[in-house]
């Protein structure tokens, strides 16, 4: 695209105006990653948009197509790097699918508690960022980081790592938890509360924030179906769908929890079903910790599985509700100890698709705030 206006247009008072190409990103801090656009100005309001998303290719699929099953393990949580579990998960459960793996029940609630924890992880670096998008500048990354601080400190005595732990494997994971983790788990809940009070407060109740983002940038229930939306994109247009209860996986059937929506698909819906889902997630835990009290000294991964993990043959195509929507993976087995074919479905890329005609006829400080609703993370988008 070139730089120079190349459309000039007589305005009614007779004034000669012209289109401006500029670009935002990606050193700009809230263009989140190495993304950036090229947005066309009209003065200060946006008539085109041109997404970018730079260069943070992992070759994920690849690198799991040529280790065995098990090496591939540490590639998946570098995807949605705010979120690592949440990614071993779905791809521990298409390697299960494959190779018809039992899970112990044990392993099952300990795998869906550090995922919802993982998701109020993701959830708080995103309340920080878009914070910060909308103006409170460094007090709302402040408050993101005292609680994903706490949550990490949790997931490095269960794993030895903070952000990609690696903590997952086919059939189970890798060593139980510690032996305080019920009170370690149930002060961090409690933590977690007060920080999403702190934000209740901080955000929510600021009239600026709140007038800024309700009403901008709605979204119906059919635009979101036809731009892919999925996870709390789409449930802020009030279309209530979360995979966890209408394809429901692991042992999610158990455990009791709703699902939020909005009601404009507006950014601020977006953000306030955010809020919903991690108080949600808090009750989840809570759930997970009181079936592992019952199922203490079980097993934690299948010992029933050989050194060398051998698949012969199969195709299957799991889905998971990760932090940004839908997270799919699909795996083709051909024989021996690696996968024929592994391809990810990742939500930020299908979401950042709707960028486009989301900020088309908004003004360039309300461009900002709009991708920022979306929650991106490139490292599942250029994966």
């Amino acid at each position: 695209m070139s730089i120079w206006p190349e459309e000039r247009v007589l305005t009614e008072d007779g004034f000669e105006t012209v289109d401006m190409t500029i670009n935002v990103g990606p050193q700009h801090p809230a263009t989140h990653g190495v993304f950036r656009m090229v947005l066309t100005v009209d003065g200060e309001l946006v008539v085109d948009c041109e997404p970018y998303i730079g260069y943070l290719h992992r070759g994920l699929e690849k690198l799991t197509e040529n280790h065995d099953y098990r090496q591939s393990m540490g590639w998946w949580d570098r995807t949605d790097y705010l979120a690592g579990m949440a990614c071993e998960m779905a791809y521990c459960m298409a390697v299960e699918k494959l190779g018809n793996i039992e899970v112990p029940r044990r392993a099952e609630y300990i795998r869906v508690m550090m995922v919802e924890l993982s998701r109020i992880l993701s959830h708080f670096m995103f309340f920080g960022a878009f914070g910060a998008d909308v103006g409170s500048f460094g007090t709302s990354f402040i408050y993101a980081w005292r609680e994903r601080e706490r949550i990490y400190d949790f997931f490095e005595e269960v794993a030895g790592d903070r952000m990609f732990p690696t903590y997952f494997r086919p059939g189970g994971v890798s060593m139980d938890l510690p032996e305080n983790y019920q009170d370690r788990v149930r002060w961090l809940l409690g933590s977690i509360r007060q920080g999403l009070d702190d934000f209740d407060g901080l955000l929510v109740g600021n009239e600026i924030f709140v007038e800024r983002c309700r009403g901008l940038s709605p979204v119906t229930p059919e635009q979101a179906f036809d731009w892919g939306l999925t996870g709390p994109c789409l449930r802020a247009t009030g279309y209530k769908f979360d995979l966890r209860k209408d394809d429901p996986y692991s042992v999610y059937p158990e455990l009791k929890f709703d699902i939020p929506t909005g009601t404009t698909g507006d950014v601020f819906d977006r953000f306030m079903v955010r809020m919903a889902e991690a108080w949600q997630s808090t009750l989840i835990v809570e759930q997970c910790l009181d079936a592992l009290r019952q199922l203490e000294g079980e097993l934690v991964l299948n010992p029933d599985l050989p050194k060398t993990l051998r698949i012969d043959s199969g195709e299957c195509y799991v889905r998971t509700e990760g932090t940004k929507g839908e997270y799919g993976v699909y795996a083709l087995a051909k024989g021996g100890n690696k996968p024929y074919r592994m391809k990810l479905r990742s939500p930020s890329f299908c979401n950042l698709s709707a960028l486009r005609e989301m900020v088309i006829g908004h003004y360039v400080a309300d461009a900002i705030i709009i991708l920022g609703s979306l929650d991106i993370v490139l490292g599942e988008v250029d994966k």
